[in-house]
C-alpha cells in the first residue's frame, strides 16, 4: 500500500484512500464504506462517507495531544 494516497473532502466529508488507476468497479463492503478494483481486481481505493462520526472517538483524543504539545 506504499503508493497509496489519503485524500479527505471536508465538504462532502469523505475520506478517500487511493492510488492511480482506473476504475472499474465499486462495491459497498458496508453501509457508507465502498472499496473500488481495477479491471484486474485490484484494490484502487477505499471511500469512508461521514467519515467525521465514524473517527469522532479518533480525531477528538489526537486534537487533544496537538494542543498540548
Amino acid at each position: 500500500m506504499g503508493d497509496f494516497g489519503v485524500y479527505y473532502d471536508e465538504k462532502r466529508d469523505v475520506l478517500y484512500f487511493g492510488k492511480e488507476g482506473q476504475e472499474e468497479e465499486c462495491m459497498e463492503l458496508a453501509p457508507g464504506v465502498n472499496v473500488e478494483l481495477d479491471d484486474s481486481g485490484q484494490v484502487i481505493g477505499l471511500e469512508i462517507f461521514d467519515a467525521a462520526s465514524r473517527f469522532r472517538h479518533v480525531i477528538k483524543p489526537m486534537e487533544q495531544r496537538i494542543e498540548a504539545a
